[in-house]
């Protein structure tokens, strides 16, 4: 891992107990906030992505990422937003959190056949990557793969994605 890409890394601020007891949480805002760091944890998902023509971002930190990759890669941006904020919702899929549940939904605002890439802040359960590409496939996406910014390996999040490729821009950043 790079100099840059090792303090991008360590920029995450942990905080036990939110958003409920007993889990800890990753927070990449100070991540995102920073230039350098923003540019560091982007350049990372774009070298080590497949081919793609549109980056889909989940809700919220998802969002953010996302935006930076498309500008990057000069591609698209789609957001996978939570049940209710969108206007045209045309697929949806609830799944199961690690303190939780939850619906998301897309529109259909690309062709079908994109390759898209997923982007998220973090790896857990697998529940939410796995609704995103369910959504995404349901509008005739091609889901080439997912980049994650910390994966939580105790959650086996990664088993559960099956043959769906996995980046993660942090390995091992485990407290």
């Amino acid at each position: 891992m790079n100099a840059q890409l090792s303090r991008a890394r360590d920029l995450t601020r942990y905080t036990q107990d939110f958003p409920k007891p007993g889990i800890l949480f990753r927070d990449v805002t100070p991540v995102l906030a920073d230039g350098a760091a923003l540019q560091a944890v982007t350049a990372d998902i774009v070298d080590n992505a497949p081919a793609f023509d549109v980056v889909a971002g989940v809700e919220a930190r998802g969002f953010l990422i996302a935006g930076a990759v498309a500008a990057a890669t000069k591609t698209g941006a789609l957001a996978v937003r939570k049940a209710g904020k969108l206007p045209v919702p045309s697929a949806s899929a609830s799944y199961e959190l690690e303190y939780g549940t939850a619906t998301i939904e897309v529109q259909q605002d690309i062709p079908p056949g994109s390759r898209v890439l997923i982007v998220d802040d973090a790896l857990a359960t697998g529940g939410t990557a796995l609704a995103a590409a369910q959504v995404l496939r349901a509008i005739g996406a091609e889901v080439v793969g997912l980049s994650v910014l910390h994966e939580i390996s105790g959650l086996n999040g990664r088993a559960a994605l099956g043959e769906l490729p996995l980046h993660v821009v942090f390995p091992n950043s485990e407290t």
